[in-house]
């Protein structure tokens, strides 16, 4: 006897903060995969944003691309409410934009602090104040923070991405907190080191990596290869499902290092 299975994200609704490229495409093409009515991406780039949408519309869902630059918040609250009212309600919210600009204690100004700030801390909060008010129409929801295994400590050029990262980890579990009766899980992924675009472009802009650094980094790691975002948009969509339960608050540590561990 055959039984079907129902698709994780079966009707509903999704918006994914920086969905147009690296490891938000891959949220967006997950859900969509995982059977989503629609899937609204935003992001800064308008060409690869409608490729997105295109893409996510061949995969069954309807797909949207909203322009949208995190550091503007009065245009990303526009911009949200008016991708919400598109696709009827909301059921699923993942802040998966994020800025990875380097600098130290010692050599970061305060505009680029700024920035880090706006892109990984203030939209996010501010994305899941705008949700609130859906996901309770819906009748309860998720929303999912994609945050980084940096937030724990992090490398020293990374000190304003740490300290965002770290602000929008705590913030998680307040949130969680506040919203748990209200039926809206809200949960976080401290990612690793990730093989997207943007981290080849990091990789060449500030430390200047050939051709080959995606194999030279694999060889430092226990796995042998940096992360797929394919396979986060895999465990994302999950986490977003009901499939995932009750859990609700939790940062769930998504890397092939372990937190505290030491070579031995």
């Amino acid at each position: 006897m055959h039984t079907s299975v129902t698709p994780l994200l079966a009707g509903c609704r999704v918006f994914v903060s920086g969905g147009t490229a690296g490891v938000g495409a891959a949220i967006a093409r997950a859900a969509a995969r995982a059977g989503a009515s629609a899937v609204t991406v935003s992001g800064r780039g308008a060409e690869v944003g409608e490729a997105i949408a295109a893409e996510l519309s061949s995969l069954g869902a309807d797909g949207r691309y909203m322009r949208t630059d995190l550091a503007d918040l009065a245009t990303t609250r526009t911009t949200f409410e008016e991708a919400v009212a598109l696709m009827g309600g909301l059921d699923v919210l993942v802040n998966a934009a994020g800025l990875t600009d380097r600098g130290s204690i010692l050599d970061t100004s305060e505009e680029l602090f700024d920035r880090h700030v706006a892109v990984n801390l203030k939209a996010p909060f501010f994305l899941m104040q705008a949700a609130v008010e859906p996901l309770r129409d819906a009748g309860g929801g998720t929303i999912v923070n994609i945050i980084s295994s940096a937030e724990l400590a992090g490398p020293p050029h990374l000190a304003p991405y740490v300290a965002a990262k770290a602000g929008l980890a705590g913030l998680t579990k307040n949130v969680a907190n506040a919203l748990a009766r209200d039926r809206i899980r809200v949960n976080g992924v401290d990612i690793g080191w990730t093989d997207t675009e943007g981290e080849d472009r990091t990789q060449r802009r500030f430390h200047g990596a050939g051709d080959d650094w995606r194999n030279q980094a694999g060889k430092t790691l226990p796995l042998g290869r940096l992360g797929d975002p394919d396979e986060i948009g895999d465990f994302v969509v999950f986490l977003a499902s009901p499939r995932s339960g009750v859990v609700t608050g939790s940062i769930i540590d998504w890397d092939q290092l372990i937190p505290g561990a030491y070579s031995w």
